[in-house]
C-alpha cells in the first residue's frame, strides 16, 4: 500500500489525519456525504490512539480493484492492545464516554472492516471504503 501517513502524537495530529483522508477521498471523486463518512472513521480511530495508545499512525491509500477505486485507511499502534473485541465492538459500548460512535460506527460507516490486535503489542485497524458508480 501505497500512501501517505499521519504520526499519531498529539490532538493536533488526529486533525492533520481527517485533512489526509478528506484530500484522499476527494481526489478519488468520493461525494461530500462519504467524504465525511471517511473522515469521521479516521477520527474515530485516530482518537483512539491518542487516548489509549498514546502514539501511533494513520495511513491512508487509493486502492484501485477490478471496476472501482478507493480508499484503504491503517490505523496501527503498539499500545496496550483490546482485551475484549466483542465487547469493544457492541452498539454503545465506550471507554471514554465521548461522543463517538466507537468502533461499531467505524464499521457502519465503511465498507470492510478488519481488526488484529495483540494484548501489550498493539492494534491495528484496516477500513475501506469503494467508490460507487452512482453519486450519493
Amino acid at each position: 500500500m501505497e500512501g501517505s501517513s499521519v504520526d499519531i502524537l498529539t490532538e493536533w495530529d488526529i486533525v492533520a489525519a481527517r485533512q489526509l483522508g478528506r484530500k484522499e477521498a476527494k481526489s478519488i471523486g468520493f461525494g461530500a456525504v462519504d467524504q465525511a463518512r471517511i473522515t469521521t472513521a479516521i477520527s474515530e480511530l485516530a482518537r483512539n490512539i491518542y487516548l489509549y495508545a498514546e502514539q501511533g499512525k494513520i495511513e491512508v491509500a487509493r486502492m484501485i480493484g477490478g471496476f472501482s477505486e478507493g480508499i484503504c485507511i491503517v490505523a496501527s499502534d503498539s499500545g496496550p492492545g483490546i482485551a475484549d473485541i466483542q465487547q469493544v465492538m457492541q452498539e454503545g459500548f465506550s471507554t471514554s464516554q465521548g461522543l463517538g460512535a466507537g468502533l461499531p460506527g467505524v464499521r457502519r460507516l465503511m465498507d470492510e472492516f478488519e481488526i488484529e490486535t495483540e494484548l501489550k503489542k498493539g492494534t491495528t485497524i484496516t477500513i475501506k471504503k469503494w467508490l460507487r458508480l452512482e453519486n450519493d
